[in-house]
């Protein structure tokens, strides 16, 4: 039996008292950063890839179905606004297409070609990269989207939580988080969910610090789309060029981001 559908540690939950289901999840969660920290090598020869492939112009799929593909989806939609990367650089895909991101779409994952066709509409190539990301490790849709990128040449990785599984088995770089029994026996959208979470942050924040999207600790190419950013913006400007607010206001919204004035005032 796979650790993501093993029986979970506690028994009896409709018994607990509101206090103890929230200790026992809690308690169950803190194993999660163990589990991924032990999965650092893998994560880092996967980012290697991914930075090398991107340089060069590639860019990178994210194949999931249900949660996985969720989480896959949230990681790509997150690139622009932070690091202004063009939408097309980092693509979320999931099983069922993008109504299946609100309502599950039974079936969907177990169709092993679609996520291919899927990739093909964005004319997916050998420049790009493809993570499959599924708790199980198991999903026809991710392991049959993954069996063609290798077929095409692509460099291909994933995120599962199952040791051995036979995703890990086609990915090239495979990333393993083994978070051990959900606190509800098989729901991998907690613990196994949560390590996918963490380990997309770490991938794209990695890759994206690597392409030089990051100054110093700062998001110098994010979005100013709302008078929160505008703000941050703002005050990073204040306190790179050790400069009034009205001048930071003045320079940003003459140059249109934080890099832009840096660069042309410097």
């Amino acid at each position: 039996m796979s650790t993501t559908e093993s029986s979970s540690n506690f028994d009896n939950l409709e018994q607990m008292s509101i206090k103890e289901l929230l200790q026992n999840i809690n308690k169950e969660d803190a194993s999660v950063p163990q589990a991924v920290e032990k999965a650092i090598p893998q994560i880092e020869a996967l980012v290697a890839e991914i930075v090398l492939k991107m340089k060069e112009g590639g860019r990178l799929f994210y194949i999931g179905a249900g949660t996985s593909g969720r989480l896959g989806i949230l990681d790509a939609s997150e690139i622009p606004p932070t690091y202004g990367m063009p939408h097309n650089k980092v693509i979320g895909l999931i099983a069922g297409g993008d109504g299946a991101i609100r309502k599950a779409v039974e079936f969907a994952e177990d169709d092993e070609h679609q996520a291919w066709k899927d990739m093909e509409v964005f004319d997916i190539n050998n420049g790009d990269v493809v993570i499959g990301i599924a708790a199980s490790g198991t999903t026809p849709y991710v392991i049959g989207g993954l069996e063609r990128a290798n077929e095409q040449g692509l460099v291909t990785g994933c995120i599962t939580c199952n040791a051995n599984s036979p995703l890990a088995a086609v990915a090239k770089f495979p990333v393993e988080a083994i978070v051990g029994p959900e606190f509800v026996t098989g729901s991998t959208r907690m613990k196994a969910g949560t390590a996918q979470k963490l380990v997309l942050n770490m991938i794209s924040t990695s890759v994206m610090i690597q392409l030089g999207r990051v100054k110093g600790n700062k998001m110098v190419d994010m979005q100013l789309s709302n008078n929160k950013l505008v703000d941050r913006g703002t005050r990073m400007l204040m306190e790179e060029l050790s400069i009034s607010r009205e001048e930071a206001e003045k320079l940003l919204k003459q140059h249109g981001s934080v890099r832009n004035v840096i660069d042309n005032v410097r």
